[in-house]
């Protein structure tokens, strides 16, 4: 069980909550509530009740999360009620699981950073990921989690310029790359309150343990899927300077006040120490990327290779053991 929790809302009203199982929706501020599906946050931007296209959703899960996701718009802001648009922090798979599903279904365009839009539009995949950092279950899996892009077609269209959200007029977007090359954050100057997507997390990410508990603390970008650490730590240093007072992120509890942003001022000032991997694929040699997508990425160690033909063994007798225990 996780520790208690404190999260603020826009009235100063305290929301304590303890470890946030799956298919409940949760309440960050008044107008910003949250879902978990699995390991991966979603975040519904609008006041509970608000009409048809009133609202806007912030990232869809990982796949088969539409209908879980339909059920918390339908009980926040009512049966009928569609959003006026979908944001993307970024493209990764845990993020994108229902665009494609949620999107034709309410007829809604999906917005995101213009460099994400090769892996949007089916050009481009993204690098791969490093399973050697980090230390933890998740991140040895990370081989296995999907890669492939997506393919959204013409219901993608980039971010405006000039950082406003679209159908979220209180919000701006702040570019965030390092994660991913057009990861963006969400930050509101009324409250302070920042949805960080995977710029910054709040729990270890690389961890299963962390991940099932929820353990709260503020971590940087999962290692696994991190192609560029200057970006990321430069990333973390501007959400840092913006003194948010409540962070939601794409993975762990939403957090706030000043232990949070101890933390997370922590993070930025000795990021090279207590969130870059010592060794790894991207460490000293960031992918390349431009507008078309992946161009460059460095070659896997040797170690890696041994490690990835050590797991990829493991998981085909697991799969191996799983079939003939279901034979008999």
């Amino acid at each position: 069980m996780a520790p208690a929790l404190d999260v603020l809302s826009e009235n100063g009203v305290l929301w304590q909550t303890l470890s946030r199982p799956l298919g409940r929706l949760y309440q960050v501020t008044h107008e910003v509530a949250y879902l978990r599906t699995a390991f991966v946050n979603v975040f519904f931007l609008g006041r509970p009740g608000a009409g048809d296209r009133e609202w806007v959703l912030v990232d869809t899960g990982i796949p088969g999360s539409a209908n879980r996701i339909r059920a918390a718009a339908a009980r926040r802001f009512g049966p009928l009620s569609r959003p006026a648009a979908i944001i993307l922090t970024h493209g990764h798979f845990d993020h994108v699981g229902a665009v494609k599903e949620l999107a034709q279904e309410w007829d809604v365009v999906v917005y995101a950073h213009d460099a994400e839009m090769p892996y949007l539009t089916g050009r481009s995949a993204y690098p791969p990921p490093d399973p050697m950092v980090g230390g933890g279950a998740m991140a040895a899996m990370s081989f296995l989690y999907p890669k492939t892009p997506i393919d959204l077609g013409s219901r993608v269209a980039p971010l405006p310029a000039d950082g406003t959200v679209p159908h979220a007029p209180r919000w701006r977007w702040i570019h965030t790359p390092g994660h991913t090359a057009g990861h963006v954050a969400l930050f509101r100057d009324d409250d302070a309150t920042v949805i960080a997507g995977d710029a910054f997390v709040t729990t270890r990410q690389e961890s299963m343990l962390a991940v099932m508990e929820q353990r709260a603390e503020v971590n940087g970008p999962p290692m696994y899927f991190t192609p560029d650490w200057r970006a990321a730590a430069n990333s973390v240093r501007a959400l840092a300077g913006l003194r948010p007072r409540v962070a939601a992120t794409g993975h762990g509890p939403p957090l706030h006040g000043e232990p949070m942003l101890e933390q997370l001022e922590r993070l930025a000032h000795d990021f090279e120490r207590v969130a870059m991997p010592r060794s790894g694929r991207y460490v000293g040699r960031p992918a390349v990327m431009d507008e078309t997508g992946v161009v460059w990425v460095p070659p896997r160690t040797v170690q890696s290779q041994l490690v990835l033909a050590a797991a990829s063994v493991a998981v085909g007798v697991l799969l191996i053991r799983g079939f003939n225990a279901r034979r008999r």
